[in-house]
C-alpha cells in the first residue's frame, strides 16, 4: 500500500468512529481533526462513496451527508451492530482476509497480514463451540455479476440513457430481452441490483446483476420521475418491489436466532427462537433464504413456499439416490 493510500486509510478509519455519533459537524472542524485541508477531506469522502466497480471495497450502509450549512454527518449502519462475534464468525473473517490477500497487490499484504494475526490471537483465546462438528454448513460463493455490465449500467444511469438487457429470470434457463430505464444502482445483501422502469411490464422492477447476460446502451434518453423513492424499494438493507402485500413468515431456531434478531432489530422469544415476517415478492428468493439456514429455519406461511421447499429437497434426494 502506498504512503498516500495508507495515510488516507488511517484518516478514514479514525474519522468514521468519531463522526458516527448522530450529530452534524462543521466541515472545517473535521478537516482540522483529520489534519488535511478541505479539498483532501472531500477526496477522502469521494473515495468511500464512489466504489461502484469494486464490490469488495463498497461499504454497504454507510451514509455521508454534506449539508447546506457546510456541515457533515455520517451514519454507518453496519458499524452500529454490537461486535459480539462467535468463534465461527471470527474464523470466517480470518478466512475472508486470506482470500482477499490473494486478490490484492503485494504492497497491501502487510496490512492484511497484521489484521489476520490479530484475529488469530483472539481466536486462540476462545473456547471451542459446543457441537461445532454438528453445525458445519457447506456453501459456495456466487459471483456478484459481470463488472463490465456494471460499468455500462453505471454509464447509462449517469447519462440517463435507456438500456436493452438480456436477463435470466428466476427459474428460467434462457434470457429474455427487455428495455429499461435505470433509476438507481445499489449494492445490498452482498449483491448488485439495478432498480429500473421496465418498458415490457410498464412498472418498476429490480434486476440482479448476476442474472444479466448482456447490456446494450441505447441512444434514447429518459427522465427519472420526481416521485421515485429508492428508500421505498431498498428497505432494511433489502431490495424489494412488489405490487402485492404478501409476507413470508419464518421461525429461526435458538441456535441462529440471536444473529438474526440483531440484524432485524427484533426481540427473541422466551425459548430463544425468533419469528420474522419478510415482504414476499420473489418465490425464488424465499426458497433460497430459508434453505441457506438448513434445519434452523422453518416456513410458517405461506403454504406454497413450504411446499416448494419440500419439492426442492425431494428432488435433491432423488437425484442423489
Amino acid at each position: 500500500m502506498s504512503d498516500n493510500a495508507a495515510a488516507q486509510l488511517r484518516r478514514i478509519l479514525q474519522l468514521i468512529p468519531m463522526l458516527a455519533d448522530g450529530e452534524s459537524h462543521p466541515v472545517s472542524a473535521v478537516a482540522m481533526l483529520a489534519g488535511v485541508d478541505r479539498t483532501m477531506l472531500f477526496q477522502d469522502i469521494e473515495s468511500i462513496s464512489e466504489r461502484f466497480e469494486a464490490p469488495g471495497g463498497f461499504v454497504e450502509g454507510l451514509q455521508i451527508f454534506i449539508e447546506p450549512n457546510d456541515e457533515i454527518s455520517v451514519i454507518p449502519n453496519h458499524f452500529l451492530r454490537p461486535m459480539r462475534l462467535t468463534r465461527g464468525e471470527l474464523c470466517a473473517l480470518e478466512l475472508g482476509l486470506a482470500m482477499l490477500r490473494t486478490e490484492r497487490p503485494s504492497e497491501e499484504h502487510r496490512a492484511i497480514d497484521q489484521a489476520r494475526e490479530r484475529l488469530r490471537k483472539v481466536i486462540a483465546t476462545l473456547p471451542d463451540e459446543d457441537d461445532a462438528e454438528d453445525r458445519l454448513r457447506v456453501a459456495t460463493l456466487a459471483p456478484a455479476g459481470d463488472l463490465e455490465h456494471l460499468r455500462r449500467l453505471r454509464d447509462a444511469f449517469r447519462g440517463r440513457r435507456k438500456v436493452r438487457l438480456r436477463y435470466i429470470k428466476a427459474a428460467e434457463d434462457e434470457p429474455s430481452s427487455r428495455v429499461i430505464c435505470p433509476y438507481a444502482i445499489v449494492f445490498t445483501e452482498q449483491m448488485w441490483y439495478v432498480v429500473a422502469h421496465c418498458e415490457s411490464t410498464d412498472g418498476i422492477r429490480i434486476f440482479r446483476l448476476d442474472r444479466i447476460a448482456a447490456v446494450e446502451l441505447l441512444e434514447a434518453r429518459f427522465d427519472s420521475p420526481r416521485d421515485f423513492s429508492l428508500d421505498a424499494i431498498v428497505r432494511d438493507g433489502r431490495a424489494f418491489q412488489s405490487d402485492g402485500g404478501r409476507t413470508l413468515r419464518v421461525r429461526y431456531s435458538p441456535h441462529i436466532a440471536r444473529w438474526i434478531a440483531e440484524r432485524e432489530g427484533k426481540t427473541l422469544a422466551e425459548d430463544g427462537s425468533l419469528t420474522v415476517e419478510h415482504p414476499l415478492a420473489d418465490q425464488e428468493w424465499a426458497v433460497r433464504h430459508v434453505l441457506q439456514y438448513g434445519p434452523e429455519a422453518a416456513v410458517l406461511e405461506p403454504e406454497e413456499i413450504r411446499l416448494e421447499i419440500v419439492r426442492r429437497l425431494q428432488t435433491i434426494l432423488e437425484r442423489h439416490a
